[in-house]
């Protein structure tokens, strides 16, 4: 027998048959619990029937008839029981979120107590969950109990457990959201201070964030979201590049986060010579004060009992009853918090913690078969996360990052380092010069850290762009299956031969699909890539970009480009300009600031020279600004009246006018261009204007055949007619997105523009439009044929 048999029999004696018995039970609490959260109603029915099924089931238990069932019965009354209970939880919590939702579109005052850590979110306010407890009118709020989200200007105390009021506009959640509504807050003061437990860890933070701002980038503000998970000073730009690197995780106060001061506690209390019951207690009890520090909200403990659980069954030698224990705490957290059947973070959390605990140590078998041990198990766990978490993340997301688990080796090494000594740096902000002392030390692998996330996010093609859905979890599915079947090698496969032979038929079959997927992957990777340009045609000198609900479009004269807003993120806008060769962008415009206008922008910075905006209100519109500015932008605020030239066309700004106190700011304000001439043709783009300031816009400004309209508000049904026929456009674009939830663009909207014969094109239904002048003749190019 040679050396590798020997290894290969050795690995099939050490597996384990993994205990799977409870898997059923939290796959029915989760699909009850998303059935409760969406159908409210159907939550009192199905309580009640398993209430009835229970009793059936205990009372006939004795006469022998479910004793033939798994566990005789027992896992049956279980579920039902668990089911029962989830539908409790729902129906008691429903009449408050009810009654909450009723203040939407209203102005409302809001005390209560903040409940989870705050973040920097696209728009620039400041984001927390909240537990309101009265809610109202200004000055008379009644007692209101229910969970909410508010959106603050950035500010400091609004701490875990900080008691605050606010004031600002309400708007209802849609069905299946954790929080009951979210709150717009103009107005926000902290009543009270967290105090006790939660006032220390909110001390010991903001001074380990003070400390680590001192430091240069990059690194700098990564650092405290790699230790206590507050990612306040991660900038947006970083915080992209750590998403398209699938290195997110590290800032999210994820399960490896939580894993990595499980091992570094069971590590040290193990070279000290305790035993592995003291291992156990002393890194459970790291753990519970890790999860204080960095804000036990929901999305903290549930990683921290993932990792837990994940974690602690390999250590403690009992690797095959992970998945029982997964499964028991996942239908207990639903049970607590059905909600959370609808977050992409629990699903992440449980299937990365269950691919750890079932998915990774059968491919390190596998992998063993052609590399070391060690390297096989590296490689092993990021590449089970990312397998299993693929399909999750194309049900919600765009983005499928092809250098996560390459971008995980590189970052692994310095994760934990980072994550340890920035942990102890923050606990010894009593001690000054040692909490300097460490801090410093973590920084070097919290740069290696954002340096691997810049540098492999900016490789080409590290991520693949699929319409996020149900079709492409079904893709990435199929992938990620076919990948675990061709990895899981002759170690997991048992003797008998007719066994042997069905893997090696799927084995071949899957290694078949592989081959299929990557080389369509591939060619569209160099449609996407080196061949961007040429599926694209010569003679376009405007394109609308398919970004989805927003805008954003293209006006090019000779090799000068303009960019008129950037759309909702960056990634589809990114994949529109390499598609059509555009690198550096002459003239940005912002036309306002609502995030379906200005949430791509970082796709640019550094490629652009001159910036018009339109007003400035508020402080997260000032930062992005700055942001253009040190790309090393000109920045300009649009009035009425300005001109330009871009090539050999020109432009002019027909809106907003200056100082206008009819409408100072938002949709009203937008900024309206005109280009025309130099190859362009006459172009009109009306940004988000209501029909009020159309109407001031046709008496303030010459206007009348245009060749192009880009329909105001992505087509909604407050359009001036009026302006329409005057302005006798031959085509009408709309940039919308696809099965959005505005009902745009609206029918009425579509009729007006054919009433005035203009040819409607949407983005929605033919994807990227391209548009050119040959002649007296208007040329179209879509990406899709549309529908009739």
């Amino acid at each position: 027998m040679s050396q590798r048999e020997i290894r290969t029999e050795d690995r099939r004696s050490r597996v384990k048959r993994r205990d799977l018995r409870l898997v059923p039970l939290a796959a029915a609490v989760w699909a009850g619990a998303l059935l409760f959260v969406f159908v409210p109603m159907s939550a009192w029915w199905t309580a009640g029937g398993c209430v009835v099924g229970v009793a059936i089931l205990v009372l006939v238990r004795r006469r022998g008839v479910v004793r033939r069932l798994p566990g005789g019965g027992g896992l049956a009354v279980l579920v039902l029981a668990a089911l029962a209970a989830t539908g409790l939880s729902v129906v008691l919590a429903l009449p408050a979120r009810e009654r909450v939702a009723e203040w939407s579109g209203s102005v409302v005052e809001v005390t209560g107590t903040v409940t989870s850590s705050a973040s920097i979110g696209r728009d620039g306010r400041l984001w927390f969950d909240a537990q309101a407890k009265t809610l109202g009118t200004r000055g008379r709020p009644t007692v209101l109990p229910a969970p909410v989200r508010i959106g603050i200007e950035p500010g400091d105390g609004f701490d875990l457990g900080a008691r605050i009021r606010v004031v600002g506009e309400a708007s209802a959640t849609d069905a299946g959201e954790r929080a009951a509504l979210v709150v717009f807050a103009s107005e926000a003061e902290v009543v009270e201070p967290a105090g006790g437990v939660f006032g220390a860890a909110a001390i010991l933070k903001h001074a380990f964030v003070e400390r680590s701002l001192r430091l240069p980038e990059p690194g700098a503000g990564l650092l405290p979201g790699l230790a206590v998970g507050d990612t306040r000073a991660v900038t947006l730009e970083l915080n992209d590049d750590m998403r398209t690197s699938g290195l997110s995780h590290l800032t999210a106060v994820s399960g490896a986060n939580c894993a990595i001061v499980v091992v570094a506690l069971f590590w040290l209390t193990a070279l000290c010579g305790g035993g592995r019951a003291l291992r156990v207690v002393l890194a459970l009890a790291g753990l519970a004060g890790f999860v204080v520090l960095v804000t036990p909200e929901p999305s903290v403990i549930r990683a921290a009992v993932m990792a837990a659980i994940g974690m602690l069954t390999v250590l403690l030698g009992r690797p095959s009853a992970g998945a029982g224990m997964l499964s028991l705490c996942t239908a207990g957290i639903l049970l607590a918090d059905p909600w959370l059947a609808t977050s992409p973070g629990f699903a992440l959390s449980v299937a990365a913690s269950g691919a750890l605990i079932l998915l990774a140590p059968p491919l390190a078998r596998g992998l063993a078969t052609v590399m070391p041990d060690t390297v096989a198990l590296a490689i092993a766990v990021p590449l089970a996360a990312q397998l299993a978490c693929g399909p999750i993340i194309a049900l919600f997301a765009e983005q499928q990052s092809l250098i996560g688990v390459a971008a995980n080796l590189l970052a692994a090494p310095a994760a934990p380092i980072a994550t340890v000594i920035g942990l102890l740096a923050c606990l010894a902000a009593p001690l000054p010069f040692l909490a300097d002392l460490l801090t410093a030390a973590s920084w070097l692998p919290a740069a290696w850290i954002a340096t691997t996330a810049t540098t492999t996010a900016r490789l080409p093609n590290a991520q693949l762009l699929l319409p996020a859905g149900i079709g492409s979890a079904v893709l990435v599915a199929l992938v990620s299956v076919c990948v675990s079947v061709v990895l899981l090698r002759s170690a997991d496969v048992p003797r008998r031969p007719s066994t042997v032979r069905a893997m090696v038929f799927l084995r071949r079959g899957a290694a078949a699909v592989l081959i299929i997927v990557s080389s369509l992957a591939g060619a569209r990777i160099l449609l996407d890539g080196p061949l961007a340009t040429v599926a694209s045609p010569e003679g376009w000198s405007v394109a609308a970009c398919d970004v989805g609900q927003g805008d954003a479009l293209i006006v090019r004269s000779g090799d000068r480009v303009a960019l008129i807003d950037t759309g909702p993120a960056p990634e589809p806008l990114e994949a529109c300009l390499r598609s059509l060769g555009v690198d550096r962008i002459d003239l940005l415009v912002l036309t306002h600031f609502d995030l379906d206008h200005v949430g791509g922008t970082t796709a640019v910075v550094g490629r652009v020279d001159a910036v018009l905006h339109g007003p400035v209100t508020e402080d997260s519109e000032r930062r992005l600004l700055a942001v253009l500015l040190d790309g090393g932008a000109r920045v300009d605020e649009a009035w009425a009246g300005q001109r330009g030239e871009l090539g050999e066309a020109t432009w002019r700004v027909l809106w907003p006018r200056r100082g206008s106190p009819v409408f100072p700011s938002g949709n009203d304000a937008s900024v309206v261009m005109e280009f025309d001439g130099g190859g362009v043709p006459r172009s009109l783009f009306l940004g988000d204007l209501a029909a009020a300031s159309q109407r001031l816009l046709m008496r303030a400004a010459d206007l009348g055949g245009y060749d192009v309209v880009k329909v105001a508000h992505h087509g909604s049904a407050d359009q001036d007619p009026g302006l329409y026929e005057a302005l006798r456009a031959r085509v009408a674009l709309f940039s919308v997105g696809a099965d959005n939830d505005y009902g745009h663009p609206r029918i009425e909207t579509l009729d007006l523009l054919t009433a005035t014969g203009a040819q409607d094109l949407r983005t929605d239904q033919q994807g990227r439009i391209l548009l050119g002048v040959h002649g007296d003749e208007l040329q179209v190019w879509t990406e899709r044929a549309g529908e009739e």
